[in-house]
This record gives C-alpha cells, structure tokens and sequence, in this order.
C-alpha cells in the first residue's frame, strides 16, 4: 500500500475562506431555537469576561492614553477566543452571514432572524455576567469604577461617533474572524485574532456586545447614566457593527471572492 500523504497544515487561502465563512453561515441560520438561543447566551457572557478583564487591566491607570490601552486591548481579546475557539453565536461575528445571503444560500428572513435571536441572547448573557459580577462583589472596588467611568464615557457618545465607532470596530473584528477561518489548529485561531481585537480596543473603538456588560456592570458601580443614553449607545453601535462587518468585510470579500462575481 502507499504510504498516505501528509494533511497540509498551511493555512487555507482568501478563496477558501470565502467558502467556509459561506457554509458556516448556512448552518448558523438552520441552528434550531433552543441551541441558537443558548450559544448566543455563552458568546454574551464569553464576551463580557473579555470585558471584565480588560476592567481588571485599566484599572488605577489613564484610560485615555498609552501602553496600558494595548494590554486592555490585548486581554479583552479572551472574549473572542473563547467564542471562536469554545463555539458560540456572537452577533458581531454573525455580520459575516450576509455573505451567504447575498449568494442566496440563506433567505434574508433567516438572516433576520439570526442576528435578532443571537443580539437578544448576547444581551441577557452579557447582563446575566453583569449581575453575577455586581452580586459577588467584584465590581466594589477599582474594577468597578473602570466600568462605571467607560459607562459614562459611552452613553455620552453623539449617535455619529457611536456609529462609526460600532462600524470601525466590526470590521477588525470580522476581520479577526476571517483570520481565525484561515487557521487550521487552536493556537492558530487564537493568534488571528488576538491582535485585530487589540487593536480595535485600543484605538476606543465600539463592540455593542462588550457595552452589554459594561453599562450594567457600570450602573451597578454607580455609573450615572441615563437609560436614553444606554439605549441610544445600544442602538448606534448596533447599527455601526452591522455595516462595518456586513458591509466593510462580508460585501467586499464576496465581490472578490465569492461564487457569483462577475
């Protein structure tokens, strides 16, 4: 018998990417309610450790400026390498979906229903993690003025620069996402994405999903905020990550690479 030739382990190629972010995105829409509902609870709260930690790091030092905005970036980034790695339904990363429905693999109701299934789950586990951390009194001291400060910080935003915040932010993390697809082991996948989501954390861009946990852990910490504020931030962000990921990323790779281009 010959002997049987060794599994390439370069990583796959933009085209092939293309192809699995499509396939991936036809298996998300079919997920049954209960296993969407309950993945998208997981990425709410891996997403609000993320959050967490990076409380944890910027705690005691300027917010606003220097070397300590990239270690909060970098820790953050735990948020997305438990949903990539671990598994879960997080509706930043789902903007990528509307590359399979622009190719008309999945129907743009299922789309729909995707992204409002798994922003409703990301929101409960981000706020269920929120109240977890307030009631076991980790957020009475330094890691909750952090979170009670960027609560203050991000209701204060105008709906422009929450906007193109939330836009700026999920293109690196679609990107980071795209990366991740490129990877053909778990370090691989954990090293794609650890440095675009660093980056969009340092650089004060907005992840609707990671201010999901921040306001309430921030209210809780005696953030003054207003529930406008919250609601619009939630809103703009939203709106802005849904363009910067479907938009920015998806469309642009699905022209490049995508089965019907012309």
């Amino acid at each position: 018998m010959p002997a049987e030739q060794p599994q390439s382990h370069d990583a796959y190629r933009p085209a092939e990417i293309a192809a699995l972010i499509e396939t991936a995105g036809v298996a998300k829409a079919a997920l049954p309610l209960h296993r969407m509902a309950t993945l998208a609870l997981l990425a709410g709260a891996f997403i609000g450790f993320g959050a967490a930690f990076w409380c944890v790091a910027m705690a005691g030092v300027d917010p606003s400026y220097g070397p300590a905005r990239v270690l909060g970036g970098v820790v953050f980034a735990l948020g997305l390498i438990l949903v990539v790695v671990g598994g879960a339904e997080l509706f930043t990363g789902n903007a990528l979906m509307v590359m399979a429905a622009v190719d008309g693999r999945i129907t743009p109701g299922a789309l729909l229903r995707n992204w409002g299934i798994v922003w409703l789950g990301n929101f409960v586990g981000a706020v269920g993690l929120a109240a977890a951390f307030g009631l076991s009194g980790l957020l009475d001291g330094p890691m909750g003025d952090t979170a009670a400060r960027a609560a203050e910080a991000k209701a204060g935003l105008d709906p422009g620069a929450a906007f193109l915040r939330g836009a700026l932010c999920n293109a690196l993390v679609c990107l980071a996402v795209w990366l991740s697809f490129a990877a053909r082991t778990a370090t691989d996948k954990i090293l794609a994405v650890l440095w675009p989501v660093a980056g969009f954390v340092a650089m004060g861009m907005e992840h609707s999903v990671a201010n999901m946990f921040l306001f309430p852990a921030g209210i809780w910490a005696g953030a003054e905020v207003t529930a406008g504020g919250v609601a619009g931030n939630l809103l703009w962000v939203s709106l802005g990550n849904i363009v910067g990921g479907a938009g920015g990323v998806a469309l642009a790779y699905r022209y490049a690479f995508g089965a019907k281009r012309g």
